[in-house]
């Protein structure tokens, strides 16, 4: 009969927020552990945000350079008056193959982006979640620790959070238009071999 009265009291206690004070230290210190992992599991998701990055530029880089070969299509097409046909035609298919493998590589970079993004903001709601409740359970401690932590949280979320995926939009952006740009050069290229070819 004691026991049923001591939980009862405690099932009391904790729906009026009034948690004995080794809980609500319990509560606290759980909270500040999950909050540190979540805040090292962010920093692991920044390290792999710059890989990614890092490599789509090296990407874009590669396009770029796929991007001068249209320029050659007519210095192409002139030495391709004197050259055999069958040289002209391993060297036109060699061409294509390099740009639909920069094509594929582009489009895994593109889902990688995809997936971390996700990632990233699954982190920070959770994130946001536990701050909120470890704010709530440190309502009636010190001031100043609830200070520091809503500085710590406007930190990670202001500047972490928001400038990672900005640099992820605008990756996605430019990896759009080179895209585009590889789709326009391969079609000016097959043509113009074409036209070669007829003509020789």
């Amino acid at each position: 009969m004691r026991a049923r009265s001591t939980r009862l009291a405690r099932s009391t206690a904790q729906q009026r927020g009034e948690l004995p004070p080794a809980e609500m230290s319990c509560t606290i210190e759980k909270a500040l552990a999950d909050a540190k992992a979540l805040v090292e599991r962010l920093r692991e998701h920044d390290d792999a945000a710059e890989t990614l990055i890092e490599q789509t530029t090296a990407l874009n880089k590669r396009v770029e350079a796929m991007k001068q070969y249209q320029e050659e299509i007519q210095e192409l097409n002139e030495v391709a008056r004197h050259r055999p046909r069958s040289s002209l035609v391993m060297g036109i298919q060699q061409e294509n193959r390099q740009i639909r493998e920069l094509q594929q590589e582009n489009k895994e970079l593109r889902t990688s982006l995809e997936e971390h993004q996700s990632a990233l903001e699954l982190i920070m709601s959770k994130y946001r979640e536990q701050m909120f409740r470890l704010l709530m359970a440190s309502k009636k401690d010190d001031p100043s620790v609830i200070m520091k932590l809503k500085e710590q949280h406007s930190k990670h979320e202001n500047k972490g959070l928001r400038e990672i995926l900005q640099i992820t939009r605008e990756s996605f952006l430019n990896m759009n238009k080179d895209d585009a740009s590889e789709s326009t050069s391969l079609s000016a290229l097959v043509t113009s071999s074409d036209l070669s070819l007829r003509k020789s």
